[in-house]
């Protein structure tokens, strides 16, 4: 088996389309993105406190004085990564109903390309605000109980598909049901339930694309995400 790591969603994506890479752990926006573009197709998902939604936060300084995204204009906004749905199409949607474009909203925004950066970004003062993926948020909190106490949560969205894992409409079958079978069976093996535990997942369990409907429906409301 081979890693293979890019600093972007879109680079990642890339990687499936071309079939450079057999399985990848992408995020909301890029499998919507991906499975209209270029038929990604999914194969698992995360289960996470016995669900497999999760949901933008957008966070604060602890002493910040603002309760909504209406009080962050005039602010400095880290975005994590250009194609994220949690981390920019959420917060985009958020400002667009305010009847500004973040770059007329905001006196500055800019990627973090990394949902942890965006957190330690607002927590030492780098950023007014950021809007992040609440499953690594609480994952970050839970590793460093410190960072807690820098930052807040002022908003939380309705709930999204978790981001799921998928592979390229060109893989084998007998690789795609070999790989869904290692997934799914995980829960059942004590080497597969530690490495289950060092992620913080639950299990591993099958969607349908329709989970990925209220994602995708925001994505084209907004109108920012790359083809």
């Amino acid at each position: 088996m081979e890693l293979v790591q890019r600093r972007t969603y879109a680079e990642t994506n890339t990687l499936v389309q071309s079939g450079e890479v057999d399985l990848a752990f992408v995020c909301t926006s890029a499998y919507i993105t991906g499975h209209d573009a270029f038929d990604m197709q999914l194969l698992v998902a995360p289960q996470v406190g016995g669900a497999s939604t999760y949901h933008s936060l957008l966070i604060v300084p602890v002493d910040s004085t603002a309760q909504s995204m209406a009080d962050l204009r005039g602010e400095v906004f880290a975005f994590t990564d250009p194609m994220s749905n949690s981390g920019r199409v959420y917060p985009t949607f958020l400002v667009q109903q305010l009847g500004f474009a973040p770059q007329d909203f905001f006196s500055r925004t800019y990627f973090t390309y990394n949902h942890d950066d965006a957190i330690r970004a607002v927590a030492d003062g780098s950023a007014d605000g950021a809007a992040v993926d609440s499953l690594v948020f609480d994952y970050a909190i839970e590793r460093d109980a410190a960072l807690g106490e820098r930052v807040k949560v002022i908003h939380r969205s309705p709930a999204f598909g978790i981001p799921p894992v998928v592979v390229s409409a060109s893989i084998r079958p007998q690789l795609r049901t070999l790989l869904s079978e290692i997934f799914l069976n995980m829960v059942d093996d004590p080497l597969g339930q530690a490495a289950l535990e060092s992620l913080g997942v639950e299990a591993f369990v099958t969607l349908d694309d329709s989970a990925y409907d209220s994602a995708r429906d925001l994505a084209n409301a907004v109108g920012i995400l790359m083809p």
